[in-house]
């Protein structure tokens, strides 16, 4: 039975909707896209509930008009402007020491349960990166396996609570119910990387409009990401403010001539800014110049944050580039200068069925990667914004309702887990089983009230 995918990417400069089917066998095909600029939006953070609301409808409508088709699931980026990551790691027994779904998953709910989070920040994404059983480490998938204990090291991605809400309020606006909120980088990752380069290691950086995100990918999973507030839009009000023209022509002319080769003295024509009527002649040497500045200034600073991050020898396969500010000439050798030589590819997003030559292009690949995201290609074990667990493009419910506060409570935790997993209980036994737990802790309390009270009259 096939699945209808619709995913916005909601970027500095433009919003992108895409509507997508995945068959029976996992394929993909581009059913419609809309594109429309951003209002409200500000470096990726929304500004403006209303003119952000009012873009990503506008967007949607394109899409569904070119498609002809509903979604049944929504799959939406944000920023990493406002994004903190930390590592966790969790141990559990396995009693059978049979190794399967339930007991994996066990492992990442402690891991995730052991991570120290802010209370104004969210978890998005839970990302184990390691396994290991009993004393057997860098197990790349312990599925199946035999062993007495299970431990993950996770990668644990988390959101600011009021930019994530106000995200959630602006697509909630435009009508849309959100199924699952993706990291842009994170997609970005999703949508040009090949299975070499995650297994050597690599690094992305998604070069947009306003904003860079950088992910470190190895091994299986991400294992570092970090943000920088710079884009193509900075060329383009650098070119504005240094040649006194608009930022329309400014645009205009870093598309049509945007280069980091310089070397030409051809002469273009361009407007006055605010002298109605009035143009002037530009060498394309200077505007190649001033490009060339902004550029490696931000390439400069990423490698800089890749440098900071500790992980740049384990990047094998090297770098890999995409966004919209990749499509400037020159930019790979530039690139590879400043990145000490390692290997550097521009990247385009991976080719599917019904990927029109519009958005065959590295300015569109987060919104790709959402629609891969949500046709299940992401690492194999992770714990999504909804606490769900997604694994080979499955999913299992998070636990509800059973208390994680008393360090005494985890194994009962673990066995319902376990249990509800394995659907060796029925519904009316696991609320039983809860109904216990939740009890015994409320008699512990109050035992430890009445202990209280007594010492303090005697």
């Amino acid at each position: 039975m096939s699945t209808t995918i619709l995913g916005i990417d909601i970027g500095s400069t433009k919003i992108c909707a895409i509507i997508a089917e995945k068959d029976d066998n996992g394929d993909v095909k581009i059913l419609g896209a809309g594109i429309a600029k951003s209002q409200g939006l500000k470096k990726g953070i929304i500004t403006n509930i209303e003119l952000a609301s009012k873009s990503i409808k506008n967007a949607l409508n394109d899409a569904k008009r070119v498609a002809g088709t509903q979604y049944e699931r929504v799959i939406v980026s944000i920023s990493g402007a406002y994004t903190k990551s930390i590592d966790s790691s969790g141990i559990v027994n396995i009693p059978n020491r049979d190794i399967g779904i339930k007991e994996i998953n066990r492992a990442i709910q402690m891991a995730d349960h052991n991570a120290s989070i802010p209370n104004e920040y969210e978890k998005l994404h839970v990302l184990p990166y390691n396994f290991k059983v009993d004393d057997q480490e860098f197990i790349e998938d312990p599925f199946g396996m035999n062993g007495a204990r299970l431990e993950v090291q996770a990668h644990i991605i988390t959101a600011q609570r009021s930019s994530l809400s106000n995200l959630k309020k602006a697509v909630k606006s435009a009508g849309i119910e959100i199924d699952n909120v993706v990291l842009g980088g994170y997609a970005s990752a999703i949508a040009v990387l090949n299975c070499d380069e995650k297994e050597l290691g690599v690094g992305v950086i998604d070069i947009g409009g306003a904003t860079c995100n950088l992910i470190v990918h190895a091994g299986n999973s991400v294992r570092f990401n970090d943000f920088l507030g710079v884009g193509s839009q900075n060329i383009t009000n650098d070119l504005s403010t240094a040649l006194h023209t608009p930022l329309g022509a400014a645009e205009d002319i870093k598309i049509n001539y945007g280069s980091l080769r310089g070397n030409s003295s051809e002469l273009v024509e361009l407007p006055i800014i605010g002298d109605d009527g009035s143009t002037h002649e530009v060498s394309l040497d200077i505007v190649s110049n001033v490009i060339y500045v902004r550029a490696e200034e931000t390439l400069m600073i990423l490698a800089k944050m890749i440098e900071d991050s500790g992980y740049k020898d384990k990047l094998g396969a090297g770098v890999v580039l995409t966004g919209g500010m990749t499509k400037l000439d020159g930019i790979r050798d530039l690139a590879s200068a400043i990145f000490d030589n390692i290997p550097i590819r521009i990247a385009k997003p991976k080719e599917m069925e019904g990927l029109f030559e519009t958005i065959r292009d590295p300015s569109y690949s987060t919104a790709i990667g959402l629609i891969l995201y949500g046709a299940g290609h992401f690492t194999p074990y992770e714990i999504d914004s909804n606490r769900k667990l997604r694994y080979k493009n499955e999913t299992i419910e998070p636990v509800k309702n059973i208390p994680v506060n008393q360090q005494d409570d985890e194994n009962d935790i673990e066995d319902e887990m376990g249990k509800e997993l394995s659907g060796l209980v029925t519904q009316k036994e696991r609320l039983a089983n809860i109904a216990t737990i939740q009890d015994n802790i409320h008699k512990e309390s109050l035992g430890s009230r009445l202990w209280n009270r007594l010492t303090q009259l005697f």
